[in-house]
């Protein structure tokens, strides 16, 4: 029997006008297998497609990313990792638990993105310098209407990408990231920046 302890989770930073897009996640793994080379394997393979699910959930429809991510082939998926590291490695015979950084190569991703028909909006660099926006909202009437007043406001274009129930999906430019963030925060809603994209929640 193998056991799979994932938690992943991502270093919050300050928000700032500028912040890049950081494609990166770690997964604390802890896998048990019949041996460790074959646990290893394991782990390494379900932290890949758990950050590139939740890292990539971010820029795209997660409904169709996850569709894709089921049937997606282990050799498909390393392509799109630039980088790894491990820290806090740990084996025995049949055992193997560390934290796995993976960083995603966003012009990779955003092919192979294309190539299955996941709708995403990765920049790439010819559109314009943009920010992803990723709104929860508890009242999501009155929260939108506050939000558009807020962007009216300050004169910012909301560009609308996807809506889920109380969640919204936008882009705003870069250049008026910093003077949305400081208009929401006078406003009441919470903020967070996680590899580029900014959290705000009411």
């Amino acid at each position: 029997m193998k056991k799979i302890l994932f938690a992943l989770f991502y270093a919050m930073a300050p928000v700032v006008a500028s912040a890049a897009i950081d494609l990166s996640g770690v997964a604390s793994v802890n896998v048990t297998s019949d041996t460790a080379a074959t646990a290893k394997n394991m782990a390494f393979d379900e932290a890949r497609r758990q950050i590139i699910t939740d890292v990539l959930g971010q820029y795209s429809i997660p409904d169709q990313l996850d569709a894709v991510m089921q049937t997606a082939k282990s050799a498909d998926l390393t392509n799109l990792i630039a980088s790894s590291s491990i820290d806090g490695e740990k084996q025995s015979d049949t055992t193997y638990s560390a934290n796995i950084t993976m960083t995603i190569d966003a012009d990779a991703a955003r092919a192979w993105m294309n190539e299955n028909n996941i709708q995403n909006w990765l920049t790439d660099g010819k559109s314009g310098d943009m920010c992803v926006v990723q709104i929860v909202m508890s009242d999501k009437l009155a929260g939108w209407i506050e939000l558009n007043n807020i962007a009216r406001t300050e004169g910012i274009d909301l560009d609308t990408k996807y809506i889920n129930g109380n969640r919204v999906t936008i882009e705003i430019p870069t250049s008026l990231r910093s003077a949305f963030t400081i208009a929401i925060r006078e406003a009441g809603w919470r903020y967070a920046d996680q590899n580029g994209v900014l959290h705000i929640i009411k």
